[in-house]
């Protein structure tokens, strides 16, 4: 596969995003191996961003293992500097699954509350959980939960 090509505003962004990246993948004494590749790849889908130190001191074969990896991974090489290598590649967009028992998640609500006349209304953030409900008066209250109906008037109809 062909690599990613991108304009030198664009690599320039990469290498200043990757600057506080720590390698995710080393590669050791034995190269390029295809479990290391394959990590290499992973790291790519889940980061989009990464770094990659080989330990080995010959240039030549860094580099040359640096333009393998971007062409085999379909990545855009934005880096050799030393023994750090820096890969770029568009992450996947994730399938988002919908869970009908999933429960809401907290969400943040701005409150107003109103003092004596003439005074400037208070604000306030309070943060509102999936199982909590905000009243009418700006309280937060547990969620009121359906009523239960009885088994004998159950079986009665």
């Amino acid at each position: 596969m062909p690599q990613i090509q991108l304009t030198p505003a664009e690599r320039r962004e990469h290498r200043a995003n990757a600057h506080h990246l720590d390698p995710v993948v080393m590669i050791g004494g034995d190269g390029l191996t295809p479990a290391a590749q394959k990590e290499i790849d992973a790291a790519l889908n889940a980061h989009g961003l990464i770094k990659v130190r080989v330990f080995g001191d010959d240039r030549a074969a860094r580099e040359a293992m640096y333009q393998q990896l971007a062409d085999d991974l379909n990545a855009a090489p934005i880096q050799h500097i030393g023994k750090l290598l820096v890969f770029w590649r568009p992450q996947p967009d994730k399938e988002k699954t919908l869970d009908e028992d999933r429960k809401p998640g907290p969400r943040d609500v701005k409150v107003l509350k109103f003092g004596r006349p003439g005074q400037r209304p208070e604000v306030k953030q309070l943060r509102v959980l999936g199982n909590q409900r905000l009243t009418a008066g700006g309280q937060i209250k547990r969620a009121k939960k359906p009523k239960k109906k009885s088994i004998k008037k159950g079986q009665a109809d």
